[in-house]
């Protein structure tokens, strides 16, 4: 107990001492009489008193205010660790500076930053410079919701309204002004707050009063500092995406009255709507050019969020904020499949070096062995074999020909030739059915799989507009294959342009070329435009990931609806796991769209002429034909034997 209050008073100290002055001070702000500065002081210290938590120190920031204005307004502040008092001088000519507004702003949230809470007091009655101060507090994010202001002004409420309802920060974030008036009974403190999303539209409310014979008065019904975001009552909201399947899909139906709209789907057009309901508002996209777009708008608060997902990269998250990060990305590459090359070694392919090898010695072997003993140990020479009959045995079982050859009565020599008959029996068998296999199934030539392997292979690397983010990341690596990456990449206008010229210049030019994207939305696309009615796709993923990685759907930095949306997409997916299934669904869909489309446009154009397969063809479970690719090597051998036959009658002509 006793350490806590030594930090509590060291840091009341160092607060204390944090007044900090720029330029030199004209005219006061808020200076007012003693008995308006009274009433202000006592209003702030009631309203500080019923709202402030037991860790949280007090900011002071005006502009021009004298210094015992300030102190007046800080006496009696509820602020248990501390008061820091912040002032903006004017220039003399009366014109503000906002560079020194920037500096006290970023001086202040280096002190909000290190503190466990904080309430931010603007005294002033100057309405260009609560403009001014509500444009900094954005830009140098001084604000978060837990960060509550309090604006001390004398502004009529007309110029209030208009005040509260064209700023973000007096709006959005959590303020209140307490607003010194006369009324009948005397000077009274109205406190007013501003609902974007109220039961009646965009307001500003009462939600108290103070006067000095009744004390602080909170209305029924209200909170001095209400919670804005958990209840939109049935509100619209602008929010940016773009048809991006399986995540976002937009569709037009007709109503009833058969007017046209628009209806979204997706696994996150589903969470979206989903959120919806649940905090009671409805959402319009907002028309957008490109994807740059999609989040430029929530920059500059156009949009309250982008509904799409988007992965966290350190470029990103310097221009804007993220939700809850609800679904791990693994950004990958695709490429065209790589088609059958030169197969004449297919007669070759059956069997390994080793078996050949192996095969090759027994052949050399049981010729010698057979030779040796057909002519050394035999006493008649008919049944003496000669080099000729032991190539004719040997070769002739190996390939499964009859064998037309006195063999003598020896048992020596039919135990040999019968052990030679069983290998070759084995060996013959084992060829041809691996012979049949890797006819009908020949083996491709290896293809790109990890990155390693890609940045080696390939001569580009294509991606839609977002794509100059990852590329800008890639080159800041330190990774040798990233970097090699991010020089290979080129930004294409669409993924369908990206992945068609993966397919194009691999069939006419001849050279590798891939795209780069989210894993699901490429199975989505190949499953949707590039797989025939079989259900074979043209394009394949790669094994390894380029880039795993966490993605949210971006917000404006220190938005205070982020808690609202982040415990909904908590639930929805983490709970009841929605989100996966909405996924699975999608992508399920789009395959089976994917193959009725292909059997349908392969209908068409069988109708037109143009096709001429039978019916078993289309079928997915026919039998595929061999082709000439196939059977290149039977034929380039037979060609082969041909030319030595056509060589050796040559020959015979020439010498007889």
């Amino acid at each position: 107990m006793v350490q806590f209050q030594e930090m509590n008073w060291l840091a009341y100290v160092i607060l204390l001492n944090e007044y900090i002055r720029f330029g030199v001070s004209v005219e006061p702000s808020f200076n007012g009489g003693n008995a308006s500065l009274a009433h202000a002081s006592q209003a702030l210290a009631a309203v500080l008193e019923a709202s402030s938590r037991p860790d949280c120190s007090v900011f002071f920031l005006s502009q021009g205010a004298s210094p015992s204005a300030l102190l007046h307004l800080a006496h009696g502040t509820a602020a248990p660790w501390g008061v820091g008092i912040f002032e903006v001088a004017e220039d003399l000519d009366g014109n503000a500076t906002e560079e020194r507004l920037s500096r006290v702003v970023g001086e202040a949230r280096g002190l909000r930053m290190l503190s466990w809470c904080v309430n931010v007091v603007v005294p002033s009655d100057d309405p260009a410079f609560l403009a001014s101060f509500a444009e900094s507090s954005l830009r140098g994010r001084l604000l978060v919701w837990a960060t509550r202001l309090l604006v001390v002004t004398r502004l009529p409420l007309q110029e209030l309204r208009r005040l509260l309802s064209s700023s973000w920060t007096f709006s959005m974030m959590n303020t209140i002004f307490i607003n010194l008036e006369e009324g009948s009974g005397g000077l009274r403190q109205k406190i007013y707050t501003y609902l974007p999303y109220g039961r009646d539209g965009a307001q500003v409310v009462e939600v108290a009063s103070w006067t000095s014979a009744r004390g602080l008065s909170v209305r029924s019904g209200r909170q001095l500092f209400p919670e804005k975001f958990e209840n939109f009552h049935g509100a619209k909201v602008g929010v940016t995406a773009l048809p991006f399947r399986p995540y976002w899909v937009e569709e037009e139906t007709k109503a009833p009255d058969g007017a046209l709209r628009k209806t979204y789907s997706g696994s996150d057009g589903l969470l979206l709507t989903t959120i919806a309901e649940a905090l009671n508002f409805s959402f319009v996209v907002l028309p957008v050019a490109g994807w740059g777009e999609v989040t430029s708008f929530v920059m500059e608060r156009k949009s309250m969020m982008a509904a799409i997902y988007h992965i966290l990269l350190p470029q990103r998250k310097e221009r804007y904020d993220f939700t809850f990060t609800y679904e791990q990305i693994k950004t990958d590459f695709c490429m065209a499949k790589p088609s059958l090359g030169s197969n004449w070694q297919s007669l070759y392919y059956p069997l390994s070096h080793g078996v050949w090898a192996s095969v090759l010695a027994m052949l050399v072997v049981i010729s010698c062995v057979l030779y040796v003993v057909t002519s050394i140990f035999s006493r008649d020479d008919s049944q003496r074999l000669g080099s000729w009959g032991v190539t004719e045995v040997v070769l002739g079982s190996l390939l499964g020909q009859s064998i037309v050859q006195r063999m003598g009565n020896g048992s020596r020599y039919r135990v040999l030739v019968a052990t030679w008959l069983i290998f070759a029996f084995i060996v013959g068998t084992a060829y041809r059915g691996n012979l049949t296999a890797a006819l009908t199934l020949p083996t491709y030539p290896p293809r790109p799989e990890t990155i390693e392997q890609l940045v080696k292979a390939v001569e580009s690397v294509t991606m839609p507009s977002y794509g100059t983010e990852f590329r800008d990341f890639f080159l800041q690596s330190g990774s040798f294959e990233f970097k090699t990456l991010g020089s290979q990449m080129v930004i294409v206008p669409s993924v369908m342009d990206g992945l068609r010229q993966a397919l194009i210049k691999k069939h006419r030019e001849n050279c590798l070329q891939s795209h780069m994207d989210g894993r699901r939305y490429l199975d989505q696309m190949i499953a949707e435009h590039f797989t025939d009615a079989r259900g074979e796709a043209q394009l394949y993923v790669g094994r390894q990931s380029v880039l795993p990685g966490l993605a949210g759907w971006p917000i404006p930095h220190d938005a205070p609806y982020k808690p609202q949306l982040d415990r909904r997409m908590m639930r929805i997916i983490e709970v009841a796991g929605l989100y996966e299934k909405w996924s699975e669904d999608m992508l399920r869909q789009a395959r089976q769209e994917g193959r009725q489309k292909q059997k349908e446009r392969m209908k068409k154009q069988k109708q037109a002429g143009k096709q001429e397969e039978d019916e078993e063809a289309e079928s997915s479970d026919s039998a595929k034909a061999l082709n000439i690719v196939h059977m290149q090597g039977p034929l380039m051998l037979l060609l082969l034997g041909l030319l030595l036959g056509v060589l050796a009658f040559l020959l015979e002509l020439v010498l007889g």
